[in-house]
Protein backbone atom coordinates (compact mmCIF):
# COMPACT_ATOMS: atom_id res chain seq x y z
CA UNK A 1 0.00 0.00 0.00
CA UNK A 2 1.42 3.35 -1.01
CA UNK A 3 0.88 6.67 0.64
CA UNK A 4 -1.00 9.01 -1.66
CA UNK A 5 0.63 12.34 -2.42
CA UNK A 6 -2.63 13.98 -3.44
CA UNK A 7 -5.48 14.42 -1.02
CA UNK A 8 -8.98 13.59 -2.22
CA UNK A 9 -9.75 17.32 -2.40
CA UNK A 10 -6.67 18.02 -4.51
CA UNK A 11 -7.43 15.11 -6.81
CA UNK A 12 -11.04 16.26 -7.33
CA UNK A 13 -9.66 19.62 -8.40
CA UNK A 14 -7.41 18.23 -11.13
CA UNK A 15 -9.18 15.00 -12.08
CA UNK A 16 -10.96 16.56 -15.05
CA UNK A 17 -7.80 18.36 -16.21
CA UNK A 18 -5.65 15.25 -16.76
CA UNK A 19 -5.86 13.11 -19.86
CA UNK A 20 -8.13 10.11 -19.91
CA UNK A 21 -10.88 9.12 -17.55
CA UNK A 22 -12.10 6.02 -15.78
CA UNK A 23 -13.31 3.48 -18.29
CA UNK A 24 -11.04 4.61 -21.13
CA UNK A 25 -9.12 1.79 -22.74
CA UNK A 26 -5.40 1.98 -23.22
CA UNK A 27 -2.67 3.76 -21.33
CA UNK A 28 -4.41 7.15 -21.18
CA UNK A 29 -7.28 5.68 -19.18
CA UNK A 30 -5.27 3.81 -16.59
CA UNK A 31 -5.23 5.13 -13.04
CA UNK A 32 -4.29 8.77 -13.62
CA UNK A 33 -4.18 9.50 -9.92
CA UNK A 34 -1.61 6.78 -9.36
CA UNK A 35 0.44 8.18 -12.25
CA UNK A 36 0.35 11.74 -10.86
CA UNK A 37 1.22 10.35 -7.42
CA UNK A 38 4.22 8.56 -8.98
CA UNK A 39 5.47 11.79 -10.56
CA UNK A 40 5.00 13.65 -7.29
CA UNK A 41 6.91 10.89 -5.46
CA UNK A 42 9.84 11.34 -7.85
CA UNK A 43 9.75 15.11 -7.38
CA UNK A 44 9.48 14.89 -3.60
CA UNK A 45 12.26 12.35 -3.13
CA UNK A 46 14.60 13.43 -5.91
CA UNK A 47 15.17 9.75 -6.64
CA UNK A 48 16.04 8.47 -10.11
CA UNK A 49 13.16 7.03 -12.13
CA UNK A 50 14.63 3.54 -11.76
CA UNK A 51 14.04 3.74 -7.99
CA UNK A 52 10.29 4.30 -8.36
CA UNK A 53 8.53 1.78 -6.08
CA UNK A 54 6.82 -1.10 -7.89
CA UNK A 55 3.45 -0.05 -6.45
CA UNK A 56 3.40 2.81 -8.97
CA UNK A 57 3.98 0.50 -11.93
CA UNK A 58 6.98 -0.11 -14.15
CA UNK A 59 9.32 2.84 -13.82
CA UNK A 60 10.01 3.07 -17.55
CA UNK A 61 6.29 3.13 -18.40
CA UNK A 62 5.68 5.90 -15.87
CA UNK A 63 8.70 7.82 -17.17
CA UNK A 64 7.64 7.51 -20.83
CA UNK A 65 4.12 8.69 -19.95
CA UNK A 66 5.63 11.64 -18.06
CA UNK A 67 7.70 12.55 -21.13
CA UNK A 68 4.67 12.28 -23.44
CA UNK A 69 2.65 14.58 -21.18
CA UNK A 70 5.55 17.03 -21.09
CA UNK A 71 5.90 17.07 -24.89
CA UNK A 72 2.17 17.63 -25.34
CA UNK A 73 2.16 20.48 -22.82
CA UNK A 74 -0.22 18.74 -20.42
CA UNK A 75 1.86 19.57 -17.34
CA UNK A 76 2.04 23.22 -18.33
CA UNK A 77 -1.71 23.46 -18.89
CA UNK A 78 -2.31 21.72 -15.56
CA UNK A 79 0.00 24.17 -13.76
CA UNK A 80 -1.67 27.15 -15.42
CA UNK A 81 -5.10 25.90 -14.38
CA UNK A 82 -3.97 25.52 -10.78
CA UNK A 83 -1.87 28.70 -10.58
CA UNK A 84 -4.81 30.85 -9.50
CA UNK A 85 -5.03 29.09 -6.11
CA UNK A 86 -1.62 27.93 -4.82
CA UNK A 87 -1.56 26.16 -1.47
CA UNK A 88 2.21 26.46 -0.82
CA UNK A 89 2.17 23.15 1.07
CA UNK A 90 5.37 22.06 -0.65
CA UNK A 91 7.65 25.00 -1.33
CA UNK A 92 11.26 24.16 -2.12
CA UNK A 93 14.34 26.15 -2.99
CA UNK A 94 16.99 24.18 -4.77
CA UNK A 95 20.56 25.36 -4.17
CA UNK A 96 21.23 25.13 -7.90
CA UNK A 97 19.04 28.18 -8.46
CA UNK A 98 20.32 30.30 -5.58
CA UNK A 99 23.01 32.52 -7.00
CA UNK A 100 25.87 33.98 -5.02
CA UNK A 101 27.87 37.02 -5.97
CA UNK A 102 30.86 36.21 -8.13
CA UNK A 103 33.21 37.29 -5.34
CA UNK A 104 31.60 34.84 -2.92
CA UNK A 105 33.54 31.97 -4.42
CA UNK A 106 37.20 31.45 -3.68
CA UNK A 107 37.73 34.24 -1.18
CA UNK A 108 41.31 34.34 0.09
CA UNK A 109 42.29 35.37 3.57
CA UNK A 110 40.20 37.73 5.54
CA UNK A 111 40.08 41.35 6.55
CA UNK A 112 43.55 42.79 6.59
CA UNK A 113 43.98 45.73 8.96
CA UNK A 114 46.91 47.94 8.04
CA UNK A 115 47.89 50.83 10.23
CA UNK A 116 47.61 54.25 8.64
CA UNK A 117 50.79 56.17 7.86
CA UNK A 118 50.14 58.55 10.80
CA UNK A 119 49.88 55.69 13.29
CA UNK A 120 52.89 53.93 11.90
CA UNK A 121 55.01 57.10 12.36
CA UNK A 122 53.94 57.55 16.02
Amino acid sequence: MIRRELTDRQWQRIEKLVAGKKGDKGRAGEDNRLFVDAVLWILRTGAPWRDLPDEFGKWNSVYMRFVRWARKGRWESLFKALADDPDFEHVMIDATIVRAHQHAAGAQGGLKVRPSAARAAA
